[in-house]
Order: C-alpha cells, then sequence, then structure tokens
C-alpha cells in the first residue's frame, strides 16, 4: 500500500513538472483569464455598472462601492470558466497518449489505477494553481478599486476553486479517455473555451436569458459553480450596500446578477450547490474508473 502511494506520489509530480517545465505554458494558462478579464473589463464593465445604477438609482452608491461590484462580478465570471477551460488544457494524459508514453507504462509494474489517478491529480492541482494565482490577481485588484470580501469570503472561493477544478478535471480525463488525437484535443478545448461560459451563465446573467434556457442551465453543475463564485466576491459588497439602501434593493440586486438562484421556482441554498458539484463530481469519477475497467478488460481479451 505504502509503495503504491509512493508511486502515485511520483507520478503525480513527474506529470506536473512535465505541464510546468515549460515556463511559457504556465503563462499561456495563466494571461487566457487575464486576457479574458480585462476584455471583460473593457466592454462589459461599464454595462454591469450602469444595469446597477438603475436599479439602486443615480448617485446613492460610492464609486468604490460600484467599482467592487463590477470587479468581483467580472472576476467570479473569469474564475467560473477558467477552473474548466484549464482542466481540460492542462492534462498531461492526452499528451502522453500523442507521445506514445503511455505505451511505456504498461511494461512497468505500475497498476493501471494508479497512473490513471496520477494523471487526474496532476490535472487537479495544475488547474487549481492557475486558478489560485488569477485568484491573488483579482483580490489585489479589487484591493485597489474597493475591496469588501471577508476572510470567509476568500475561504469559500478557495474551496469553491477546487471543487469546480476536481469537476472539470473529471470531466476533462472521461473525454480524453476516448480520444489521442492532438486536433480532436485542440478542438474540444477551443469548444469548451468558446461555449462553457455561456451555458455556465458566466458571459451573461441568467436572469437575462430565456425561460428555457434558464431551465437548462439548471441542469448543469457548472450553473451553481458560477453562483457560489458570485456570492464568494459579491456578498460582502452587498452587505455593505444595505448601508445605502433597503433589503429589498439588494435582493433585486442578486437576482438580477445571479447572486442568489432560483430554479424550477425554487430558491437554492449555497449549502445545497456545493452538495450538487460534490455529487457531480463523485458521479463523474464513478464513471471515469468504470470507463477506465472497460477499456483495460477489452485489451486483455
Amino acid at each position: 500500500m505504502m509503495w503504491n502511494l509512493k508511486k502515485l506520489g511520483y507520478l503525480t509530480m513527474r506529470n506536473l513538472k512535465l505541464y510546468f517545465k515549460d515556463k511559457m505554458t504556465f503563462f499561456v494558462s495563466l494571461i487566457t483569464p487575464v486576457i479574458l478579464f480585462v476584455l471583460f473589463a473593457t466592454f462589459l464593465k461599464s454595462t454591469y455598472e450602469e444595469q446597477l445604477i438603475a436599479i439602486v438609482g443615480e448617485g446613492i452608491l460610492p464609486t468604490s462601492l460600484i467599482n467592487a461590484f463590477s470587479g468581483g462580478w467580472l472576476f467570479s465570471s473569469v474564475l467560473a470558466t477558467s477552473c474548466i477551460t484549464v482542466a481540460f488544457c492542462s492534462g498531461i494524459m492526452i499528451i502522453d497518449k500523442i507521445n506514445s508514453a503511455d505505451i511505456d507504462f504498461k511494461v512497468t509494474p505500475i497498476k493501471n489505477y494508479i497512473l490513471k489517478l496520477s494523471y487526474v491529480l496532476a490535472n487537479m492541482l495544475s488547474t487549481f494553481i492557475v486558478c489560485f494565482v488569477f485568484l491573488i490577481i483579482g483580490l489585489i485588484y479589487l484591493g485597489i478599486v474597493g475591496f469588501y470580501l471577508t476572510f470567509l469570503d476568500v475561504l469559500l472561493i478557495i474551496a469553491n476553486i477546487i471543487l469546480t477544478s476536481l469537476f472539470g478535471t473529471l470531466l476533462a480525463n472521461i473525454i480524453w479517455s476516448f480520444t489521442r488525437s492532438q486536433g480532436v484535443m485542440s478542438s474540444i478545448c477551443t469548444l469548451v473555451s468558446a461555449l462553457y461560459g455561456f451555458i455556465c451563465g458566466a458571459y451573461m446573467p441568467i436572469s437575462t436569458m430565456g425561460e428555457g434556457i434558464k431551465n437548462f442551465t439548471s441542469l448543469l453543475p457548472g450553473t451553481y459553480s458560477t453562483i457560489l463564485f458570485r456570492q464568494g466576491f459579491l456578498n460582502g459588497t452587498l452587505d455593505k450596500m444595505l448601508e445605502y439602501g433597503h433589503s429589498p434593493m439588494v435582493d433585486a440586486i442578486k437576482q438580477s446578477f445571479d447572486v442568489s438562484y432560483i430554479a424550477f421556482g425554487t430558491n437554492i441554498p449555497t449549502w445545497a450547490m456545493y452538495l450538487i458539484i460534490l455529487l457531480t463530481s463523485v458521479v463523474l469519477l464513478i464513471l471515469l474508473i468504470i470507463i477506465s475497467t472497460i477499456k483495460i478488460r477489452r485489451k486483455t481479451k
């Protein structure tokens, strides 16, 4: 047992080193969410601020509070998408398949489940590292324009990064189990990067979508991950807004900007959102184990 754990540790470190060996890989992984935030801030920041002022009223909120709200909303959007897109684009499993390195492992006394688990752990850790660095950038930005997060808010954001990175990693590794092509990998990464932000409510508030789209997004775990990031970044700001308005005004802001979420007529509590993501990850893990077991049995026949 101890020897298997050592093997798992060595393989996980090997996969991490391969990913971060090329400094440009880490830079590109990090610069992608930064560029996305810059684009958001350039083209959407004023739109969300105008929408906020339309709800609250002109001249009610101080500039720092408005900046903190728009900055927190944008950073929560980018983090929600990055936890998935980075997971899809940082997997070593598919790279080993393309380079036929996985064939070399088959002649070693390493059990297949240890190899698979090392890919998942390394993929999740690399995703978490990139997203955590981006979180630090976000906290620095909010510290400049307006910082209202509590220590508990930051902890909840980190917990959500871990959960969402796990969810994205398991989903990515399930898909990578069926391909050995660099072209397919690039196509899937591009597709996920382009579509995920829309279907999880990161690029635009779910409250502005049609009823059919709302019901569809309510079935996706990524939607609840996005809401949790919204709450982590914006709860402190919304609490501060109570000093400048009343509770119904803050409730209206929460509903308009997806800080609170109603699915099929039911208000979803925060603990239920965490539970949904966790249970989905467990289901994906079981599915990955089943797929790996079936593929092994087919090869041994």
